[in-house]
């Protein structure tokens, strides 16, 4: 069976952020399609499981492990499973990007 989840169907919230999880849909694969402004992103935490992030608009700092890079427009780039990380939105424009999670149920232990 197909899915699909009109915009137009999701509950209105103060968040450009959607969040998407699959098992509900018959997929092992969850995402959020991040649209968020300069200086906002999530705290410390991590997964059981790979996060897989997209940049299509926007920059970002990423820390992750001991790890800070930044990544922009097209970058990719991969956290593996247990790895604390986080992002935070730099420059003057809104960072847009989908962090692909590689579960149906996202599960996530914050750390700050």
């Amino acid at each position: 069976m197909v899915h699909v989840l009109p915009a137009a169907n999701r509950p209105p919230g103060t968040s450009r952020t959607i969040r998407f999880e699959g098992e509900a849909y018959g997929t092992p694969v969850s995402f959020f399609a991040v649209d968020v402004a300069p200086g906002h992103g999530p705290v410390l935490h991590r997964h059981p499981y790979a996060e897989t992030w997209i940049v299509l608009r926007g920059r970002a700092e990423v820390v992750a492990g001991d790890r800070v890079f930044p990544i922009g427009p097209g970058d990719v780039a991969v956290v593996p499973a247990e790895t604390p990380h986080k992002f935070t939105a730099i420059g003057d424009e809104r960072l847009e990007m989908t962090c692909i999670h590689a579960a149906g149920m996202m599960v996530q232990e914050n750390l700050e």
